[in-house]
């Protein structure tokens, strides 16, 4: 696991700006499939909301 934390802390500004742009995607295709009736798993949207906070706050950190 510390493996995945330091492979995330060694993203450039470009890998993360590309990253976010990714998972905003895929919540957006998660938003469809609940509001569907097709997400099985509704506990992966509040893991992506998540993981968009952390690549914000990178982003803002590395300001």
């Amino acid at each position: 696991m510390a493996e995945k934390k330091q492979a995330k802390e060694n993203l450039t500004k470009d890998a993360l700006e590309s990253k976010l742009v990714d998972l905003k995607k895929e919540q957006m295709n998660q938003r469809f499939q609940h509001a569907a009736g097709q997400l099985p798993k509704t506990h992966v949207m509040r893991q992506t909301r998540r993981e968009i906070a952390r690549v914000k706050t990178k982003l803002n950190a590395a300001k």
